[in-house]
């Protein structure tokens, strides 16, 4: 039986879909209900709270949230809107649920909304206890080593499938797939397909980083995976990139291309967080079109098909690690929101070996960018140094070796020295 004089806990999705939102939100709100409390769901994320309308919401039951924990989407909806940048629309917020009778909150996202939720916690003086539960798919929080995000494993799961049919069609008509998977920050989910799903070759923004990244080097990177596979009597294959390239090669550099482009690539926006849009820019088209010039240049031509993979994976059924995580996650949300522990800090919730771990935010929001620090790929360890070495891309084994040289040399119709000017910078 609830207690009206307890409050409610009201439940907000920011950001992107991931797999397993609908679990949090079943999980949170029977174990809510069943220790008491009302449970109210925010539609939209604080999209409508912020323009001061607090009747966007949607009173959640048992029997309402029961059939959802296995499937995809989010039931609430959900929206990118930041009420953390204008004090007005923060006071709208917290007037908000004020009016609903929220004392507790549970908020599901990345790193902009642990910190809207963070800000929800600091500005409401302790009336209102918040427990963030983190979320998405690029696994790019600093979590707990090992410790993945929810909807993670079940993106990658899918995604490698998509990977595995492209690499066999690619195989039967002779062509390369360009491949662009989600990842701003990290390329852990770009990595992960890329790897359980045997591609010819992944490229992340982490083997990049503090070198000057541009196009072109990038368009080089894949044109000598296409020559060492031409060498080895192979005429096709599959590259994926991170999104997260795009931050690399920089604002300034893809507004050059784009503007002698003009719409050819889509448009440069900026989100509510100040992001590039990444969904607006076509990068595998870029890519794929920037390739085909180059590999004229050098008397070649493969047939190509760019194919941006993630919106797909978003909103899937979680798989079954992500159902059982996602029922933890819940669960441990509603446990620490009504523990003494509550009084003192918000946190994000974790799990490690099997026990709920709370962080508080001050511990894991940068105060200077006001996000959560990144959690990158570690390329100096053997995770990725097996993914290396199962890749087919130029090494400098390639330039050191006389014979693999000329061979290479040979595809382009150039001389080993000739070839080694054009291509050896990569491996420098």
């Amino acid at each position: 039986m609830a207690d009206p004089t307890r409050g409610k806990l009201g439940i907000v999705v920011g950001g992107g879909p991931a797999p397993g939102i609908n679990g949090v939100i079943s999980s949170v709100t029977i174990e809510a209900i069943n220790r008491g409390l009302e449970v109210v769901g925010i539609r939209d994320g604080f999209k409508h709270l912020a323009a001061g309308d607090a009747t966007q919401f949607r009173a959640l039951t048992i029997p309402d949230v029961a059939p959802y924990y296995q499937r995809g989407g989010a039931l609430l909806g959900t929206s990118r809107t930041n009420p953390a940048k204008d004090p007005a629309h923060m006071a709208a917020v917290l007037a908000g649920l004020n009016t609903l009778g929220v004392k507790y909150l549970v908020t599901i996202g990345g790193d902009d909304t642990a910190y809207s939720g963070s800000q929800v916690y600091a500005h409401a003086k302790g009336a209102i206890k918040v427990a963030h539960v983190p979320k998405t798919i690029d696994n790019d929080l600093p979590l707990p080593p090992g410790i993945p995000t929810f909807g993670f494993e079940t993106a990658r799961h899918y995604g490698v499938q998509v990977a595995r049919n492209l690499h066999e069609d690619a195989k039967t008509t002779t062509r390369w797939y360009i491949v662009i998977s989600m990842g701003r920050a990290a390329g852990h989910l770009a990595l992960g397909i890329g790897k359980a799903s045997a591609a010819t070759i992944t490229l992340i923004a982490e083997e990049l980083k503090g070198k000057d990244v541009s196009l072109d080097s990038i368009c080089d990177i894949i044109i000598g995976s296409m020559i060492k596979r031409k060498a080895q009597g192979k005429a096709y294959g599959v590259a994926v990139l991170a999104e997260g390239l795009l931050e690399e090669i920089g604002e300034q550099k893809l507004r050059e291309v784009m503007e002698k482009n003009p719409g050819k690539f889509g448009t440069i926006e900026l989100d509510a967080f100040g992001h590039l849009r990444l969904g607006e820019i076509e990068f595998g088209r870029m890519l794929r079109t920037m390739i085909a010039a180059r590999l004229k240049e050098l008397g070649l031509k493969f047939d190509m098909v760019d194919k941006d993979l993630g919106y797909e994976l978003r909103c899937a059924d979680p798989i079954p690690f992500d159902a059982e995580y996602t029922r933890n996650l819940g669960y441990g949300a509603v446990k620490f929101l009504l523990s003494p522990a509550a009084e003192k800090n918000g946190v994000v919730i974790t799990f490690v070996g099997g026990n709920m771990v709370p962080c508080p935010f001050q511990e894991m929001i940068d105060p200077a960018t006001k996000k959560m620090r990144a959690r990158l790929v570690d390329i100096t360890g053997e995770n990725y140094e097996v993914a290396r070495r199962y890749m087919i891309r130029l090494e400098q084994s390639d330039f050191d070796d006389a014979a693999r040289l000329e061979r290479l040399a040979a595809v382009v119709k150039m001389t080993p020295a000739a070839f080694r000017e054009r291509f050896g910078y990569l491996v420098r």
